[in-house]
């Protein structure tokens, strides 16, 4: 693990999304919170929020983090695009991004979980960070290049 000891602990945020494409029908399901195994986004949501909690069992060298708050949120980008969005906050001596990711894509993963049986063909991706503040490297936040490229921009 890096040594992060004689940093200062500060308030840190992290955003990240995940978007699933799937058949109309599928989203629809989804949309009306049917499915042979109950609300896909609540379960979801629980999902993507227990996995943040327990990011540092999951990454290796991640360190164990004392989140304020992680919320997942859903957006219907059109008719066959479910967009999953994690936000993570704490106040620590390192950064949240990887329990916000981790976070999305547990959530990602729990739909295409909830969905297999009538829709095999979902896809997940990208799974990215969008922004972040905090630290000694400040706010970064995704830039809007259209192409998914990894560029971003620091303020």
């Amino acid at each position: 693990m890096v040594d992060v000891g004689d940093k200062p602990a500060t308030r840190r945020t992290a955003r990240a999304s995940a978007r699933l494409r799937m058949a109309a029908a599928t989203l629809e399901l989804v949309r009306s919170g049917g499915g042979a195994k109950g609300d896909v986004l609540q379960v979801a949501r629980l999902a993507g929020v227990m996995a943040a909690k327990r990011t540092d069992e999951l990454i290796p060298l991640c360190h164990g983090l004392p989140l304020e708050s992680v919320g997942v949120e859903f957006e219907f980008a059109d008719e066959q695009s479910l967009v999953v969005t994690a936000t993570a906050r704490v106040t620590a001596k390192t950064g949240v991004e990887m329990e916000a990711l981790t976070a999305v894509t547990t959530a990602a993963l729990t739909v295409y979980d909830m969905c297999k049986a009538v829709d095999r063909g979902i896809v997940i991706g990208p799974v990215q960070l969008e922004e972040k503040s905090g630290g000694r490297s400040g706010h970064w936040r995704r830039a809007a290049t259209g192409d998914n490229q990894a560029a971003g921009d620091k303020e």
